[in-house]
């Protein structure tokens, strides 16, 4: 039944609420009859004038300087085999918006009806004219090689056959770590390679130019061993065949130093593993399902260096780790190929980046201590900010250095600066953030689980692996809504109004009671209100029953916070309880504040507003940079809300000196650095981008939070309470499945904050 639902919502994610994953945007101003004019006839006849000239200008009038083609046949598609161009189209879609998200390169994916060799080389080379790259993918082998290799040689763009060079770099980088941690040379090491397709051919070759001796290679496809002695090999088979007795897989893997898996799954059994070297590394590739499970393979011995191509496990070989970045850094540079040398760049480059200390940005998202080079560390995460603006610049400098660059890079500190201005945005600290929660999934109540959408939300948290859902309301319903969704995981469900449960509402009734019998509670007013939802749940949480709480959903904000505010105690030092909602702009992640709660706060109140929304910019990895806004700037209004802005900010100054804060400032003048420098040099932002906007009032951070999430479409997380000793978090009214989803992940990463700082107590 799950198989079911996922298939379906699979379908429904690629055809609702459009078809398909990818658009054409426009770059340029069209609103007006004089930009169509110059959009068009007649304006562009002069860039069509001056291409015509010198073919070169063509990079510079036109987005052939960021456009690469990602072109297939469907030949050999992921693990579905020949299936055809069209049926390969959401697989090109899919690979053209990892180019956009990571590396902010833009995509034509372009399906071929053509596997004659001869036809599809016609075909993309007529076409190339409109790119400034070609990225092959999914094609089958042999043609794979001989159509990259006829390609390189007869264009004049960088081409790579991703399938072969992007699995063979960021293994071999992860081999020449995994090696150096081992302390094992590779001209000394035998290698085992189980898989004899286009990645696996690409893979030794690479291995080969690091420094691997060919006849310490033994290659195996599904036959068995390739041995010189077997007729009909292909010439890629016959350049890795061995002359040694040996003819299984199994004989293959005795006191073999490395096994590359880039086959099919459970071939490599506990035995074969054992009958390795000393200290073994096994890079089992294939996917979903990898040679050797990786659990398996670290119970059976403990000295092994593992990698898989799962995200779930550590050391992930995966390709987007790679052609991304390499196509930026070509790209970038105009390079004329993809040559071997740029290919070794980003081998070295990658091996050097998983030795350096990792920023804690990616340590907040992957590790709760620390990530550092060693056996469960190999190559950097797929997340790591600094991929955009380490490996480009490696791979363009290597293109300069070997004589393919038709346009050198001069200023290499700007050029880094660029890169990091096209880091990914939205989607990419949604992902973050997730990755965070699965490290440590927490216990969270859905405190309106009897409700379809907070149940798929719920569904979601749990089977991503996020946290762990405890469903509150009538059970009757949500079992009903669990069969219709296909959600048949056994978690707690609770109705706190059903006589099961009557012992516990007593005893929270007692606990809560003890607290407000002097504010007009009485001990039976207490017992009716934990037949509320809102009331149980966060005495759930209160007496540890529960990590976290979700709820709002389907009732108005105040009557949500209520309770909060009567059951859950602030946290230490705090005075003044606020909310923020992280708004996932095109500039970056942007914390407002506060946006539900404090609804005309003094300049205190601002202050400590501005220390709690720094705390949490920093949580989820960011250094805060704090615009304080208002109507004027710097002192120019006599005004109340002037006055009281300044006044925060003057506090700020005297007793946080550390915080980066300044104002009052327009919105403008606080986004926009080339503005704030022109006209107050001396502010404490200059040379810095605001992420933290602190609003006088609820009323202008709310009207702008929601102006920005209806009006841009801004992905918005929130709003994020602040201040509290426990991890609740209260949604908006009619929140949908994907908010739901990210405050469940807040509520989990809140959680596993405040349990890091009890234990430091």
């Amino acid at each position: 039944m799950r198989d079911s639902r996922k298939r379906h919502e699979a379908l429904l994610y690629h055809a609702k609420p459009k078809p398909g994953k990818i658009a054409v945007v426009p770059t340029k101003k069209y609103a007006t009859q004089h930009d169509l004019s110059l959009a068009y006839s007649p304006g562009v006849a002069e860039p069509c004038l001056e291409i015509a000239k010198d073919k070169n200008n063509v990079y510079k009038y036109t987005a052939k300087s960021n456009l690469v083609a990602v072109i297939s046949n469907g030949t050999a598609v992921l693990g579905l085999g020949d299936i055809g161009p069209e049926a390969s189209k959401p697989v090109m879609e899919g690979k053209g918006l990892l180019f956009k998200i990571f590396a902010d390169i833009d995509v034509f994916d372009i399906e071929v009806d053509a596997t004659d060799v001869d036809k599809f080389v016609e075909t993309v080379k007529a076409i190339a004219p409109t790119f400034g790259g070609i990225n092959l993918e999914d094609i089958k082998a042999p043609e794979a090689f001989e159509i990259e290799r006829r390609l390189k040689e007869e264009l004049d763009i960088p081409v790579m056959h991703d399938d072969q060079h992007g699995t063979a770099i960021i293994s071999a980088a992860a081999l020449k770590n995994a090696l150096e941690i081992n302390k094992k040379n590779i001209e000394d090491v035998k290698i085992v390679v189980n898989g004899a397709g286009a990645a696996a051919i690409s893979c030794t070759r690479l291995y080969l130019a690091l420094g691997a001796k060919r006849e310490n290679v033994i290659m195996c496809d599904s036959r068995g061993v390739i041995r010189k002695d077997r007729e009909n090999l292909t010439s890629q088979k016959a350049e890795f065949a061995t002359d040694e007795d040996v003819n299984t897989l199994e004989e293959a893997m005795l006191n073999a130093d490395v096994f590359i898996g880039l086959s099919k799954g459970n071939v490599v059994s506990p035995e074969m593993l054992l009958s390795m070297a000393k200290n073994p590394i096994v890079f089992a590739m294939a996917n979903p399902e990898p040679e050797i499970d990786y659990d398996l393979a670290i119970a059976t011995r403990d000295d092994i260096i593992m990698a898989t191509g799962r995200s779930d496990h550590p050391n992930q070989v995966n390709n987007v780790l790679g052609f991304p970045f390499i196509f930026r850094g070509a790209l970038d540079v105009r390079a004329k190929k993809i040559n071997e040398e740029m290919k070794m760049a980003a081998v070295l480059a990658l091996a050097d980046l998983a030795k350096q200390s990792v920023p804690e940005q990616v340590n907040i998202v992957y590790d709760e201590v620390s990530l550092s080079f060693g056996k469960e560390y190999i190559i950097p995460k797929p997340f790591d900010p600094r991929l955009i603006y380490e490996i480009p610049p490696a791979i363009a400098k290597a293109a300069i250095d070997s004589g393919v660059a038709q346009e050198p890079i001069e200023d290499w500190e700007k050029y880094r600066e660029e890169l990091m201005d096209r880091s990914g945005t939205g989607s990419k600290e949604v992902r973050l953030l997730h990755n965070r929660a699965k490290k440590a999934p927490k216990r969270v109540v859905f405190a309106e689980a009897d409700h379809l959408d907070v149940l798929k939300a719920a569904q979601r948290v749990y089977e991503e692996k996020i946290g762990k859902p405890i469903l509150l309301g009538k059970r009757e319903i949500i079992l009903e809504l669990k069969a219709e969704l296909g959600f048949d995981a056994d978690v707690p469900i609770i109705d706190p109004k059903t006589d099961e449960e009557e012992e516990r509402r007593n005893r929270y009734a007692e606990t809560f009671w003890k607290t407000r019998q002097r504010k007009g509670i009485t001990f039976l007013e207490a017992q009716k209100w934990m037949r509320e939802r809102n009331y149980f749940a966060a005495m759930m949480v209160n007496s540890g029953e529960a990590d976290a709480l979700i709820t709002g959903y389907s009732r108005p904000y105040p009557s949500v916070v209520k309770p909060m505010l009567e059951l859950i105690e602030k946290d230490h030092g705090v005075t003044r309880v606020a909310a923020t909602n992280m708004m996932l702009t095109k500039q970056g992640p942007m914390f407002l504040a506060d946006t539900t709660i404090n609804i005309n706060p003094t300049a205190k109140d601002l202050a400590k507003i501005t220390q709690l929304t720094s705390v949490l910019a920093k949580m989820f990895g960011m250094k805060p940079n704090v615009a304080m806004l208002g109507f004027s700037n710097f002192g120019s209004s006599k005004s109340e809300s002037s006055t009281k802005i300044r006044e925060a900010v003057s506090y700020i100054h005297r007793h946080y000196p550390n915080v980066v804060v300044d104002g009052e400032l327009q919105a403008d003048f606080a986004l926009n650095p080339d503005l704030l420098a022109k006209e107050f040099p001396f502010s404490k932002l200059n040379g810095k981008r605001a992420n933290v906007l602190i609003f006088p009032n609820l009323e202008s951070a709310n009207i702008t939070y929601k102006l920005m999430k209806e009006v841009d479409e801004v992905e918005t997380i929130g709003p994020i309470l602040l201040g509290m000793s426990k991890p609740v978090h209260i949604l908006q009214l009619g929140a949908s499945v994907d908010e739901m989803v990210n405050m469940a992940a807040v509520a989990v990463v809140d959680a596993q904050n405040k349990e890091m700082k009890s234990k430091k107590k």
